[in-house]
């Protein structure tokens, strides 16, 4: 009996710390996770910052401006023929699928089959099913209303981010889309994952054969800036790389088309990112929610190109032109103040969109017929009539941008807010946007809108899904495996006419069924610990500062709680760093304390050797590796993956102002000298970047000693395994 009360003893202790280093691991993840979208946030509230303030021919305006022609208003008819797919020849020695439209459900199982044996689909039959794609979605309303009478069940998923593995298990296990199968997917297909645009065609093709029986809401991550930063843009570019640009132009569109929300039965809401306090369905249900290319800012009044070169015709001399000469613009309208630097966050892009706008006799006219003063030979003055068109349109003006940017914090709700535990609404700055709300909110919003459940996605959860606010709102997360191999299920939920959710979880890896519970914990421990300790190091300069603060007698040592203060002052994650620092700070001296210079060694992170250039830029590349890709991704105007010397130069410049540091010209020049072997004046982004990635010099086994860990014996045994 004895024996039997220890064992079982042991087991809880040992269930217990496998949940500890689950927690503190998914914490790392997460941290660093938000910690990025909320870098990404700030750089494009920078950028549009210099947008608006910065006079029309400066160098970095010139360089950012095309990001920002977003709202093009131009004929259709002007853009189906930017977009069209007819010239572009189909060679017999192509091996993938054929489409032929309209499209059959015989096709899009061939397309799905291909992709699932890692064919390709020929760039051709991508524009033509993206357009046809357009030109439904420009027919569908703001929020998809369906109901379950007309089928059994209905099937949610969440977010997938590019991982083609989970939509194939999700239809192996529940079936393709169908009259008699539903779906909705509620946003987030693309960035991350490798398969973005597999998946991306794959949802468009079933929505054009069953437009009644799926729906698609758009998510977060359906916004061009944030593409830029998280791996679609450049995973497009890779695949077809002589009409990746316009695919992406014509995916900005059908982003800015897709649904907002969906409702089921009249009772269930179904969102990508939330609600807020003033979340209106109503003004929802009506806003023109293809203005909003980009929802991270609203967008400021539309400037127009003269009548001989529309914005269309611009693009597509950006298509036909090779070289980048071409390829800058300056802007046709004045900087305009917007108040102090503070103030960006939450302004607008500055907008380069064209249209073919009015003459000014024409324009005059037309104000002529409505201000009714064409009676009876009764005429005004010229001065009259422009002061009159100014004034009415001044008045215009500012109505309707009242109007934007009420509209644009809807949909930022929408796409960005996540659920807390606690009462009340506030903004949700470890994102960077959107809110946070709470189960007061929840249940104000359900009731006055005569709604039982909210079902939206946006947040990673170890199950798969979450239940929060008594029940009635259901986090819902398609992506298995999203941080590292085992680091969480995926799931779906099924709702029949009691609309009572019928959860499915899976993981689409077979590694994670090979490996024991402490190994599926312990490998993705390392990775997080791994990406941790990177981090850690390229914050060098201001932890040694931070500890310093507590060292002030400068004899290099602080005690373990100080080390813990210190770190979270500087990096900010909100993380348990006393629990952390067994795994990150072993090297102790006698007295318990810890030299924070060995302890740099300790962090075993092997930097790439640039002795010569200057340590404070090496040290910003590691910290800002992926805002400063971001920019090299803006300027890389023709997305040939190449930018000049001079473009390095102002991409570094932007970076500068960006941090609001000092970067001299001589460190620069040093660091693109050593970057350009070839001495081609040309620097290969992917090459550079790869260049000054920081790599953990620890073995997998030392990685793997945790303090939770009560016994050795599985150690010796991850060490010989494959799957670890």
């Amino acid at each position: 009996m004895k024996a039997a009360v220890l064992i079982q003893r042991w087991y809880r202790q040992y269930v217990a710390r496998m949940e500890m280093r689950r927690r503190y691991t998914w914490n790392i993840f997460q941290s660093i996770e938000y910690s990025g979208e909320q870098a990404q946030i700030k750089l494009y509230n920078f950028l549009g910052y210099l947008m608006d303030n910065f006079n029309p021919t400066s160098t970095e305006r010139n360089l950012i401006s095309h990001i920002f022609r977003e709202n093009e208003v131009c004929r259709d008819t002007e853009w189906e023929r930017h977009f069209c797919y007819k010239n572009i020849e189909v060679p017999e020695i192509y091996s993938g699928p054929r489409l032929i439209f309209p499209l059959t459900v015989e096709q899009v199982a061939a397309m799905v089959e291909a992709f699932r044996n890692k064919r390709q689909l020929h760039s051709r039959y991508v524009l033509q099913l993206l357009l046809e794609t357009w030109k439904l979605l420009r027919k569908l309303p703001n929020i998809s209303r369906i109901s379950t009478c007309h089928s059994k069940e209905i099937t949610v998923c969440g977010d997938l981010h590019g991982q083609l593995e989970d939509l194939l298990l999700i239809f192996y296990k529940n079936g393709m889309p169908s009259l008699e199968r539903p779906y909705v997917f509620n946003g987030d297909f693309v960035d991350r994952g490798k398969d973005s645009i597999e998946i991306l065609l794959i949802l468009f093709a079933f929505l054009l054969v069953y437009p009644n029986d799926v729906h698609l809401n758009r998510g977060n991550h359906e916004d061009h800036i944030v593409n830029l930063r998280y791996g679609f843009t450049k995973e497009v570019l890779g695949k077809y790389k002589m009409h990746g640009k316009r695919i992406l132009k014509l995916l900005q569109k059908i982003f800015s088309w897709l649904p907002l929300a969906t409702v089921i039965d009249q009772k269930v809401l179904i969102l990508h990112g939330g609600i807020s306090n003033t979340t209106d369905l109503c003004l929802i249900a009506r806003v023109d929610r293809h203005k909003y290319v980009s929802a991270l800012r609203p967008p400021k009044k539309r400037t127009q190109y003269p009548v001989s070169q529309s914005s269309v015709d611009l693009d597509m001399e950006d298509d036909l032109s090779g070289t980048k000469n071409n390829q800058r613009r300056v802007s046709l309208i004045k900087a305009n103040s917007f108040g102090p630097r503070d103030g960006f966050q939450r302004r607008s892009l500055q907008d380069f969109s064209g249209r073919v706008p009015r003459t000014v006799d024409e324009e005059i006219e037309v104000r002529r017929r409505q201000s009714g003063f064409i009676k009876g030979g009764f005429s005004h003055s010229q001065g009259d009539l422009n002061n009159l068109a100014v004034s009415s349109a001044s008045q215009e003006s500012t109505d309707t941008a009242d109007t934007t940017v009420e509209e644009w914090k809807q949909i930022l709700d929408l796409l960005w807010s996540d659920p807390m535990s606690q009462n009340g609404c506030i903004p949700n700055e470890v994102r960077g946007g959107g809110c946070y709300w709470g189960p007061d909110v929840t249940q104000d919003f359900l009731d006055r809108h005569n709604m039982q459940l909210i079902i939206r996605s946006h947040e990673c959860k170890q199950d798969g899904y979450e239940f929060c606010h008594n029940r009635r709102v259901l986090t819902l997360f398609s992506a298995s495996n999203y941080y590292e191999v085992g680091s969480n299920r995926g799931a779906y939920v099924k709702l029949g006419p009691d609309l009572v959710p019928y959860l499915i979880q899976y993981q689409a890896s077979s590694m994670t069924r090979e490996l024991t519970l402490r190994k599926n914990v312990g490998k993705v421990e390392h990775s997080a610990l791994k990406v941790l300790r990177e981090q850690l190091f390229a914050h060098k300069s201001d932890l040694v500062s931070a500890f310093q603060e507590f060292d002030k007698d400068k004899t290099g040592v602080v005690s373990l709680n100080d080390w813990a203060t210190a770190v979270e002052s500087v990096l900010r994650l909100g993380l348990p760093w006393r629990m952390l620092r067994f795994q990150l700070a072993t090297c102790k001296t006698p007295g318990g304390m810890l030299d924070y210079q060995e302890w740099f060694q300790e962090l075993s992170i092997k930097e790439p050797q640039m002795e010569h250039i200057d340590q404070g830029l090496l040290e910003t590349l590691y910290r800002h590796r992926a805002t400063l890709e971001t920019i090299f991704r803006i300027v890389d105007l023709d997305n040939s993956g190449f930018i000049t010397m001079e473009d390095f130069r102002q991409t570094w410049k932007l970076l500068s102002a960006f941090l609001k540091m000092e970067i001299t010209d001589e460190a620069i020049s040093d660091l693109s000298v050593t970057i350009d072997t070839n001495q081609d004046g040309n620097i290969d982004i992917d090459e550079f970047m790869e260049a000054f990635r920081l790599t953990d010099k620890k073995s997998r086994l030392e990685r793997g000693k945790s303090m939770f860990m009560g016994t050795t014996t599985d150690l010796t045994k991850l060490e010989g395994d494959p799957n670890i």
